[in-house]
């Protein structure tokens, strides 16, 4: 017994969707960090290289217009108020592209993890989230600790990328000595841009195995007891012991009609002892005979108990039992490929009546 119940305790079920739904309201779902910061990196220097003349542009603009304007401007208040206004202003229009970039690209790919999701839930002020006790025990969590090892190694794997690409470039380096400036910034930039690359194409790869894991954990988190389960279906569909019970009284009910049909049939076929099938034909009322009741097993013997204490005729006849047995539902007209034979076994049986008479 005690087996039983730590099989019901264990967490070995996959969460149902009433489950799943349930941690969708809470804010639950399955999602990387990763990838928005991926996505805000690729926007970003995707955005840095199509547009790089603009803002070079803007950057050489503002640079010129700032010297030729140092020394005519008075240094009071209103002029040094317009200046600071004129950089924000040119600020705004130099990072627009790119802070919007930024934003959409953050705003994708959380959708694409998680969908159109607002959890009211989520966002409501908590006691717990506040409480020092709670941020301790979070702080020195399983999943806190999970989360510190993936942002060291995350760390360690992009610092060596960085060190490789330079230590590729060494014999570069030492030549610059007799490069002018201009070739130099092209090779700080040739070799930014590989680490920058490189850095990516790394933080891709982080960014698949996390969400690979972020899903595992939490499916494993979603998961159900077996008692829960059954608690569930319970709520929703009812206790599976009560419906039992009710189709139980439903089918015996059933058979309560079908055996007050018996005594008002025709005449009941027989298998001799598996299968019964009664039989009833009215000519004004019907177009053909109807199947008005039919069993097998006990019930079968039951109807052929009621039809001999009730006095209707019971004929064998093992093909037609079970044809009628296998392919006319109870209370349906028998099919006309069948009215030659059920005809002359109906007038065999009136046949019989007649004389009795």
């Amino acid at each position: 017994m005690r087996m039983a119940d730590d099989s019901y305790g264990e967490r070995t079920e996959k969460a149902t969707g009433k489950r799943r739904s349930e941690a969708r309201k809470r804010g639950q779902v399955a999602k990387s960090r990763e990838i928005p910061s991926v996505a805000v990196l690729l926007a970003g220097l995707s955005v840095l290289y199509l547009l790089s003349t603009y803002f070079l542009r803007q950057i050489s603009s503002v640079m010129v217009g700032s010297f030729q304007k140092i020394g005519t401007w008075a240094m009071d208040f209103d002029h040094t108020l317009a200046f600071r206004a004129e950089i924000f202003w040119w600020l705004f229009q130099t990072l627009a592209p790119l802070l919007l970039a930024i934003s959409v690209a953050a705003v994708l790919s959380n959708f694409v993890q998680v969908g159109s999701l607002f959890s009211a839930e989520a966002i409501q002020p908590q006691f717990k989230r506040i409480s020092p006790l709670t941020g301790v025990s979070r702080l020195f969590s399983k999943n806190s600790l999970v989360e510190l090892l993936k942002s060291v190694g995350k760390i360690v794997i992009i610092g060596w990328v960085a060190y490789s690409t330079v230590r590729q470039e060494l014999a570069g380096i030492s030549s610059l000595t007799d490069q002018d400036v201009a070739s130099i910034f092209r090779f700080v930039g040739l070799v930014s841009a590989r680490i920058f690359f490189k850095t990516l194409l790394v933080m891709i790869g982080l960014a698949a195995l996390d969400y690979a894991f972020q899903r595992w954990n939490y499916e494993k988190s979603l998961r159900m007891t077996k008692r829960e389960v059954l608690e569930e279906y319970k709520q929703s569909e009812g206790d599976p012991l009560i419906k039992s019970r009710i189709r139980s009284i439903q089918r015996e009910m059933a058979r309560k009609r079908m055996m007050a049909e018996v005594p008002k049939a025709d005449v009941v076929i027989t298998n001799p002892t598996h299968l019964a099938v009664a039989l009833r034909y009215e000519r004004k009322e019907m177009t053909a005979p109807k199947v008005v009741a039919k069993g097998s097993g006990w019930i079968a013997e039951k109807i052929k108990e009621v039809a001999q204490a009730h006095g209707v005729p019971i004929l064998e006849n093992k093909p037609l039992a079970q044809v009628l047995f296998k392919t006319v539902e109870l209370g349906q007209m028998i099919p006309s490929s069948m009215y030659q034979m059920v005809a002359e076994l109906l007038a065999h049986v009136y046949r019989m009546k007649n004389r009795r008479l």
